[in-house]
């Protein structure tokens, strides 16, 4: 996935401010970001979800931005099998490792996929490589040599219908820092205001 993004627009996505005061977490986590510097895998984060059938999935996705102090954006092929998994079962989890800091996030929450209207500029922002994905064939089939699969699709190119944001609003975080003897763990809950706790690594 690091083809997805302007790797220019990586730092900055990563630390923008939001209005008013970041959880604590937020505030510890741009810290690490910054640590990692420009590195491209410092935007992957592992998504956990839930199938049907109750049998677990998990994949890398890229991460966009925040909107707000805590829900943050991914955005998906409406055509996966991941909206799917949302509608079974809308709570997920994340896994975000960061190795230049030497620490893990989970972050669990609730994702809410939106279709993205043309009008937003959701779309604009990849790069004309990162677009080029949505003009694949349908995501899982079976492979056509035929198939077209463009390497990029312009700006003004039509938002495909199938062109999702992941809005993921979080309600519980944990961090594992490794740097720290012992390891440092600390968790972090909406529902007591982002109150932070120590536990046992």
């Amino acid at each position: 996935p690091a083809h997805v993004f302007r790797s220019g627009e990586l730092f900055q996505t990563m630390t923008a401010a939001t209005d008013g005061a970041l959880p604590p977490w937020r505030q510890r986590l741009r810290g690490a970001l910054k640590r990692e510097g420009r590195q491209v895998s410092a935007r992957w984060l592992q998504l956990a979800t839930v199938a049907s059938d109750g049998t677990p999935r998990v994949r890398t996705l890229v991460f966009r931005g925040w909107n707000g102090a805590d829900q943050l954006e991914l955005y998906t092929d409406g055509r996966s099998s991941k909206i799917a998994e949302f509608n079974h079962q809308p709570q997920v989890e994340l896994c975000w490792l960061l190795t230049k800091a030497k620490q893990q996030y989970r972050l669990r929450g609730t994702a809410a996929p939106v279709a993205v209207s043309p009008d937003q500029a959701q779309w604009r922002s990849l790069s004309p490589s990162g677009r080029a994905l949505w003009g694949w064939p349908h995501p899982g089939q079976p492979f056509e040599p035929a198939a077209p699969f463009p390497q990029e699709l312009p700006e003004d190119a039509p938002v495909p219908d199938h062109f999702v944001m992941v809005p993921i609003s979080l309600q519980q975080v944990e961090l594992l820092d490794l740097s720290h003897h012992p390891h440092q763990r600390l968790l972090w809950r909406r529902e007591n205001g982002w109150l932070e706790k120590r536990l046992n690594p």
